[in-house]
């Protein structure tokens, strides 16, 4: 295995995985529940995570080159979730809620769920969301990805 596709190996576990822990922190740490939208950025990172594990316990370059795609496909999500919650374009018109699971009653958890629209950013630094960044950052470590694996030789 060549330094080129070990480091396209770490990136592409590193990336979902680093990701995926700011997105979940965001959600229990800081209250930002995900949209509907948010979770169908999340499952490429799923995805992503589990091949790019595969590929260290079977070293593969097509599963690097899986991962890196999923990488990408969430990032491109991401990119649009960040131009529907920037009023480029129109989104979902459905607003999804986080149900909490518990003992209590499920209509008490219904009712106080919070709702959380997919045009709405909650968290923007320097104007840009938390679906731009995953874009910026997706898209950048996938196109990473591709690169240092065409540098270590043969595609796939």
């Amino acid at each position: 295995m060549t330094t080129a596709e070990h480091r396209a190996r770490l990136l592409a576990l590193a990336v979902p995985a680093g990701l995926l822990g700011g997105a979940y922190l965001s959600q229990y740490g800081f209250g930002l529940y995900p949209c509907e939208m948010c979770w169908w950025q999340r499952y490429p990172h799923f995805a992503a995570l589990a091949l790019a594990g595969l590929a260290f316990v079977r070293p593969a370059r097509a599963l690097v080159w899986l991962a890196a795609l999923a990488v990408l496909v969430s990032g491109l999500i991401g990119g649009f979730h960040a131009g529907v919650e920037y009023g480029w374009w129109e989104g979902l018109t459905a607003c999804s809620t986080d149900l909490a699971a518990g003992g209590g009653s499920a209509l008490d958890a219904i009712m106080n769920a919070p709702i959380v629209r997919c045009d709405v950013a909650p968290w923007s630094l320097f104007g840009i969301s938390l679906a731009g960044y995953n874009f910026l950052i997706s898209t950048s470590a996938a196109l990473g990805i591709f690169a240092l694996l065409r540098r270590s030789g043969e595609p796939a």
